[in-house]
């Protein structure tokens, strides 16, 4: 399909959803899926249970939820990440945190409370925006977009000790049909498949928590 981007205003400006499937789940979902048996156990997840249902499946014994929003039905754990005072230490085998840290301002003590909720051996799966629109309606509480750098850096001070792998999602052409919030059926496979790690649409980190005997 050939797109016309000289323009000045976008295709969308809710990430495409009302096009189809945004761009950048291409990239979260194929993420969790090639770590899916990582999503396993105790599993805790932010604000509902959607990816560990879809990747968790059987291997999943306990699934909780997490929000600081006590009127979400799906939430089973009420608690602001940041601090963390009624999430449990030692306590999960996995936490799914997808698009979430670029709506906290201390990101250090969402990682730290992240780290600490983990067993030994516990695996975190994060993803965070790059390149990215940001909607007016979630300005006020919309803080970071992020590089692999950065996030290298902050798992590794989150994780010290850990196992720490991040990876960049996406190019230049992805990138831009995201901004204009085109939908993934808009773009081919082998267009998005492309890396090219000056252009990060996504970020993704898989990290690893310590074992009791390391």
């Amino acid at each position: 399909m050939s797109i016309d981007f000289h323009r000045t205003t976008p295709f969308s400006r809710a990430f495409g959803f009302d096009r189809g499937t945004p761009v950048d789940r291409r990239y979260i979902d194929g993420f969790l899926a090639r770590y899916a048996s990582d999503i396993q156990g105790r599993v805790l997840e932010v604000k509902d249970d959607a990816y560990t249902r879809r990747f968790g499946g059987s291997g999943v014994t306990t699934s909780t939820v997490l929000d600081i929003d006590a009127t979400n039905p799906r939430v089973t754990l009420v608690d602001d990440i940041t601090s963390g005072t009624h999430v449990p230490a030692n306590a999960f085998d996995c936490v799914i945190l997808t698009q979430t840290l670029q709506l906290i301002f201390d990101v250090p003590a969402a990682l730290r409370t992240v780290h600490r909720s983990l067993a030994p051996g516990g695996v975190a799966l994060i993803t965070v925006p790059g390149i990215t629109q940001i909607p007016r309606e979630e300005a006020a509480s919309w803080f970071w977009s992020f590089t692999d750098r950065a996030m290298q850096r902050l798992c590794n001070e989150a994780f010290n000790g850990g196992s720490v792998a991040v990876e960049v999602h996406g190019n230049v052409l992805a990138a831009t049909a995201f901004l204009h919030g085109l939908a993934l059926h808009e773009l081919r496979d082998d267009e998005l498949d492309v890396v090219d790690p000056d252009y990060p649409v996504i970020v993704t980190v898989r990290a690893v928590k310590r074992g009791a005997s390391s």
